[in-house]
C-alpha cells in the first residue's frame, strides 16, 4: 500500500472515530427522552444515570482517540514506529466493536437509524484502520 493511500485510510479513519463520538454526544438526549417516555418515573431514574455515563464517557473517549488517529496518519504512513503503535493499538481496539455490538445488543437495535447510522460509522473506521494499520508498505523494509 502506498504512504498516500495509507495517510488518507488512517485520516478517514480517524475523522470516522470523531464523528462518531459526536454523534454518541449528540443521541444522548435524545435517548434520554425516549427512556423517560417509556418508563416509570422510578424506572427512568434507575436506568438514566448509566445510560448517560456511557453515552459521555464512550463519546469523550472517542474524540480523542479519532483525533490521535489522526494526527499519527502522516506519521505512520511515513513508517515512524510511534505513530504505527498508536494507529494499530487504535485499529485492535476498535475491530472488537462490531461484532460485539452485534452479539450483545442483538439485530433488533438494528432497527433504530442512530444505531445504524453508528453502527455503519464504526464498521468503516475499523475497515479504514484495520486496513490501513496492518497492509504491507510498499516501501521495501518498511513495517
Amino acid at each position: 500500500m502506498s504512504a498516500s493511500v495509507r495517510l488518507a485510510m488512517l485520516r478517514t479513519g480517524g475523522a470516522l472515530l470523531v464523528a462518531l463520538g459526536v454523534l454518541h454526544l449528540a443521541v444522548t438526549p435524545f435517548i434520554a427522552g425516549f427512556i423517560q417516555s417509556s418508563t416509570s418515573p422510578a424506572a427512568a431514574a434507575w436506568l438514566m444515570p448509566p445510560m448517560i455515563l456511557n453515552h459521555v464517557v464512550l463519546g469523550i473517549l472517542l474524540l480523542p482517540l479519532g483525533g490521535l488517529t489522526f494526527y499519527a496518519a502522516p506519521y505512520a504512513a511515513r513508517g515512524d514506529r510511534w505513530a504505527v503503535v498508536v494507529v494499530r493499538t487504535t485499529a485492535t481496539s476498535i475491530a472488537a466493536l462490531p461484532a460485539a455490538l452485534f452479539v450483545l445488543m442483538g439485530a433488533r437495535y438494528f432497527a433504530a437509524p442512530p444505531f445504524v447510522l453508528a453502527t455503519a460509522i464504526l464498521s468503516g473506521a475499523c475497515l479504514a484502520l484495520l486496513g490501513a494499520a496492518f497492509w504491507p508498505s510498499s516501501k521495501p523494509g518498511a513495517s
